[in-house]
């Protein structure tokens, strides 16, 4: 049997990751040998997803603050008053062993302290859900409430769930075909009218579990991203850009799509461009060179104009926080301010690569105006040459562009289509 309380150990430890050394969960060192892993990382990522709630419980029941050098106590105790508040794991369990963890960590002395604050948690249980919390951090609740007056709330509600599992499915297999396949291995799918390529998963699984996943019959991405690709519409010989194309997900969907096109994968950082290629490699694609290179600048670049481009521009994430629940702790208001201006840069600097009557799909997985169409009504009053073209779906919210807010089957996604006029 698995030991769920080494599972409370590692989740513990990778909630100080994030909290007090701001790793992203992404980054979080869950030993792969563990057997209890899963249980570690369903503790550790609700822990974060709701951390400003259960630290707006914790806070106040505490005599005084903790020390510096004992704030993974704090952590510790948000992994107890999770279990208790938004699991149905016995609540003997869930404290009893919680503050076994703090003998563990080598702080023996604080186990009466976690055991009283969990214990009044647990009194007052009622009390905490009747009463309501975004558990978002306050800068972001009032960005989002200025710009979805009206749909904000259903907003924290999305974003506090457990996003689905989404797979595109590879055009050569077909979607109805693999479902079948899932079938077969009691793996329980359905499909979304969004993209003719995607199934979602009734449960998460692993991906090793997932038929001839290795030889590249499908790609774990989310609906709302897999709209990329049918945005651009690749033709047969087109020259692409994919810029800040890690992981490569819509760079392996532009190439299923027109597997006869020319496409150029961009991105600065090496290690990720690591997984594009590794990601080309299991989808068997031919058709597209990979290019390490900064998308703000040109050195890269060998002065042959594109067809079409794809900017997939750096952003908050805060369309994705259902899937990253951390980056409501990792994000901070200043950051916001140097995203936009990367934006912007990244933006003017593609243009100028794009040939006259061609087209840049701007794409961003966030929610917030400020990145998104804010972002492109600037770009639009400066540029001259450039055109917004409506996006004729049923989804989404029509703005400059077209917004996806989060929802229980996809991601928040932005995207507007910019035509260089001739």
């Amino acid at each position: 049997m698995p030991d769920k309380n080494n599972a409370r150990v590692i989740a513990h430890k990778a909630i100080c990751e994030v909290v007090l050394q701001k790793r992203s969960l992404s980054e979080a060192l869950f030993p792969v040998n563990q057997l209890d892993i899963s249980f570690a990382k369903s503790l550790a990522f609700g822990s974060i997803r709701f951390y400003h709630h259960l630290n707006d419980i914790i806070t106040p029941r505490l005599d005084k603050p903790l020390e510096k050098k004992n704030l993974d106590l704090h952590c510790l105790m948000v992994l107890g008053a999770y279990q208790i508040i938004y699991t149905d794991i016995s609540r003997h369990a869930a404290i009893n062993e919680t503050v076994e963890v703090a003998r563990i960590i080598h702080k023996k002395w604080a186990k009466g302290l976690i055991n009283a604050i969990l214990r009044g948690i647990d009194r007052d249980q009622k009390v905490i859900l009747e009463s309501s919390h975004y558990s978002h951090p306050s800068w972001l609740v009032k960005k989002i409430k200025k710009d979805y007056p009206e749909n904000y709330e259903n907003i924290f509600i999305e974003n506090n769930k457990q996003a689905p599992m989404s797979i595109r499915v590879h055009p050569s297999i077909g979607r109805e075909n693999y479902k079948k396949k899932l079938m077969g291995q009691n793996i329980d799918s359905y499909s979304s009218e969004i993209s003719e390529q995607s199934l979602t998963l009734r449960e998460a699984i692993s991906v090793d579990k997932l038929p001839d996943f290795e030889k590249g019959s499908c790609y774990v991405q989310d609906v709302s991203a897999q709209l990329a690709g049918y945005l651009m519409s690749p033709k047969k010989n087109d020259s692409i850009l994919d810029a800040c194309c890690a992981p490569g997900g819509k760079t392996t969907h532009l190439a299923e799509l027109a597997p006869d096109s020319e496409i150029i994968a961009l991105d600065f950082d090496e290690m990720r461009l690591k997984r594009v290629r590794e990601n080309l490699t299991r989808m068997k694609v031919k058709n597209v060179k990979v290019v390490s290179g900064d998308a703000t600048k040109k050195d890269w670049w060998n002065q042959k104009k594109f067809d079409s481009i794809l900017l997939d521009a750096p952003c908050t994430g805060t369309g994705v926080i259902r899937r990253h629940p951390d980056i409501k702790l990792l994000r901070k208001p200043k950051d916001l301010g140097q995203i936009i201006e990367t934006q912007s840069s990244i933006l003017e600097n593609l243009w100028t690569m794009l040939k006259p009557g061609g087209k840049l799909l701007y794409a961003t997985c966030s929610i917030l105006k400020e990145e998104n169409e804010n972002q492109i009504n600037r770009f639009l009053e400066k540029t001259s040459d450039a055109k917004i073209e409506e996006i004729n779906l049923s989804w989404g919210l029509k703005t400059t562009g077209s917004q996806q807010l989060p929802h229980n089957n996809h991601d928040g996604f932005y995207y507007a289509q910019l035509v260089k006029q001739i």
